[in-house]
């Protein structure tokens, strides 16, 4: 089974707490070790927004902000690279080309941002797409797709399920929203629907909640199934 897993970067190291990173290296060993190709994506997080805040203070342009943004991605990946004890490739993906190489030879692949303009939500999916993941899960802050923020909206109707297209609809106006609460970028929500991408959003602050999801198809969170897509016979054999 191969399997793209996209960490955000306030579940992965909020406050650069070396227990956190090496709960969810942990889970991505398992996943290996249980025969899991693994691609995982690390976003930046509070960090990255606060270099972001920094830079925009001394004048820095768009462009400029989103390669800060990409750089503190990157870094984030070496974390986990460090905290993984083996069969990963040593150094942060660059391209989708470089992270595909690592996963076809039986590597571990870890990568952050790619290019200016693209948040780590849609570099998740585009990687997936790459590679032909069976499987694609978003390890975020808040269990699943909302119709609204849940953190400010107590009538936020949770999904249990939903199809690509589907996401699209949810997302898209989040997505215009400032300072959006959508829990994928509308980016990633139409790459998905192009591939027809099995996709899991979910809480991901309890790495185990990951391995969960990705061995048995157990988890809280929302489920996205392309129309006609069928359960990863891999499920089928737990």
């Amino acid at each position: 089974m191969r399997v793209v897993v996209s960490i955000g970067g306030s579940v992965l190291a909020p406050d650069l707490d070396s227990t956190r990173v090496e709960g969810h290296a942990a889970v991505v060993e398992s996943l290996a070790r249980e025969g899991c190709d693994i691609g995982a994506v690390v976003g930046g997080g509070g960090v990255a927004r606060k270099y972001i805040g920094a830079a925009r203070d001394l004048g820095a342009n768009e462009v400029q902000l989103d390669e800060i943004g990409i750089d503190v991605t990157r870094i984030n990946a070496r974390l986990l690279i460090a905290a993984i004890s083996s069969g990963v490739d040593p150094t942060p993906a660059h391209t989708y080309n470089e992270a595909g190489n690592a996963i076809r030879r039986g590597d571990i692949s870890v990568m952050g941002g790619v290019m200016a303009g693209q948040t780590t939500d849609a570099v998740a999916a585009a990687l997936a797409e790459y590679v032909n993941a069976d499987l694609l899960v978003y390890a975020t802050s808040v269990d699943g797709v909302f119709s609204a923020d849940p953190n400010s909206d107590d009538d936020a109707e949770k999904f249990e399920g939903m199809t690509p297209s589907e996401l699209v609809d949810v997302v898209a106006p989040m997505s215009r929203d400032a300072g959006s609460s959508a829990p994928v970028d509308i980016l990633a929500a139409k790459l998905i629907e192009r591939a027809g991408m099995r996709t899991v959003v979910l809480d991901g602050t309890d790495p185990e909640r990951i391995e969960s999801a990705v061995l048995r198809g157990e988890h809280s969170g929302t489920d996205i199934v392309p129309e006609a897509g069928e359960e990863p016979s891999y499920w089928a054999q737990r």
